[in-house]
């Protein structure tokens, strides 16, 4: 093979931080630069001026919903940094009391056990914890693997499903998120105020799926998915439920949450390396998001966790975009040890995810050349990324040679 053949398919990497042109909803101006770069260049020239007319709309949310129930608003929570952050404010700099809601999704790491279980006592507030059978998630964790390579659906699904139900039942209207929807990937305008709805959570974290096209093949049944069913439009509507992210009033960087809630409530952060990436404070909630799952975000897209941190912490100014060359280089290739913990959950053997897995591979990205998968590098050329596992027929339409 020779470069000239797949250089019009070559991956294009943004000049200012480390993400690929692959990367789900990205976009890369003329000059080179990402649209979550453009993006976050206008979020840092938003004047303090600006965040306190932005303040000012939130206390007039807070006040038209305050008090219609025993409870001023939910905030759906894991116990993880943001989570911290989003109630330290509405408790202790709004003086509301919420309703704390968890999905667990079985996955906790420790350290995320102990940072939840602690929220009831540091806020003194009511905590609602919720999880599905572990027969159900073993299934789904399967199951959805195999359709979408994306073992992780059951959570992107019940953290969000779970309080909308929640407000709805109990009639607690407002829902309270942590950060801004706007900076992934750039998708909107910093002066959209998005905010959370049926047509996000179906478009982006349920990827298209909903409860009744997953459990297809599977022994689960309806009433096993209760807990993933959205409310109906009328349930929304007539309840008046609003999910608001808190990130866009507040100005957010979660390196200075971090190391504010460490301060203030103990906040325990990952105690020993993660094997993907350089981050200690992020998704302890679920030892698959930086591990098992992200290389699944790799094998499709060629970039992992690294890319994602580095980048935000370039944008942010913790990091020069060279040492976030040296991050990704290091960590996104990694094949984490808990993909044989996942494995052993679900019964599944090596050969058998590599089997799937590698179906999910994107043909923008990956290419067959003897018998080896290859990508092109951040740092320039490209390398083999692990022995093909397809089958002849599928390799086929990766072979450019």
């Amino acid at each position: 093979m020779t470069e000239s053949k797949f250089i019009s398919n070559k991956v294009r990497y943004c000049k200012n931080c480390v993400l690929p042109l692959s990367a789900v909803n990205l976009s890369i101006n003329p000059e080179g630069i990402c649209s979550a770069c453009e993006f976050h260049k206008v979020y840092q020239s938003i004047t303090p001026q600006g965040w306190e007319e932005r303040r000012k709309k939130f206390e007039n949310i807070l006040n038209e919903y305050k008090s219609q129930s025993n409870y001023d608003c939910i905030i759906p929570v894991s116990g993880g940094k943001d989570s911290y952050f989003q109630t330290h404010q509405i408790v202790e700099e709004f003086k509301l009391k919420p309703l704390l809601v968890t999905y667990d999704g079985n996955n906790y790491l420790p350290e995320g056990i102990h940072n939840r279980d602690k929220m009831r006592e540091n806020f003194d507030a009511d905590h609602l914890i919720f999880g599905p059978s572990v027969k159900s998630l073993k299934e789904l964790n399967k199951q959805c693997f195999k359709i979408m390579g994306d073992m992780n659906w059951h959570a992107h699904c019940g953290i969000y499903t779970y309080p909308f139900q929640i407000a709805v039942k109990f009639k607690i209207p407002l829902l309270i998120w942590g950060e801004t929807f706007w900076d992934i990937s750039g998708m909107y305008d910093v002066n959209d105020m998005v905010e959370y709805t049926k047509r996000m959570h179906v478009e982006h974290n349920l990827r298209g799926f909903q409860w009744n096209d997953v459990i297809k093949n599977t022994n689960l049944t309806e009433k096993d998915m209760s807990w993933a069913k959205f409310p109906t439009d009328e349930e929304y509507i007539r309840n008046r439920i609003r999910g608001i992210p808190i990130g866009n009033h507040f100005k957010w960087d979660p390196n200075k949450h971090a190391k504010f809630i460490i301060q203030k409530y103990n906040w325990k952060p990952r105690q020993e390396p993660f094997e993907r990436t350089y981050r200690l404070m992020s998704n302890l909630d679920d030892r698959y998001e930086n591990g098992a799952h992200d290389l699944l975000k790799f094998i499709k897209f060629g970039y992992g966790r690294a890319s994602d941190h580095a980048s935000k912490d370039i944008r942010t100014g913790y990091m020069k975009r060279e040492e976030g060359v040296k991050m990704v280089k290091k960590y996104d290739h990694v094949i984490s040890s808990d993909l044989e913990y996942w494995l052993d959950y679900v019964d599944m053997k090596e050969s058998e995810f590599w089997e799937i897995a590698d179906t999910f591979r994107s043909e923008k990205v990956w290419w067959i050349k003897n018998g080896e998968w290859y990508k092109e590098n951040l740092w320039g050329g490209s390398s083999p990324y692990g022995e093909v596992r397809l089958k002849k027929d599928l390799q086929e339409k990766y072979i450019r040679d």
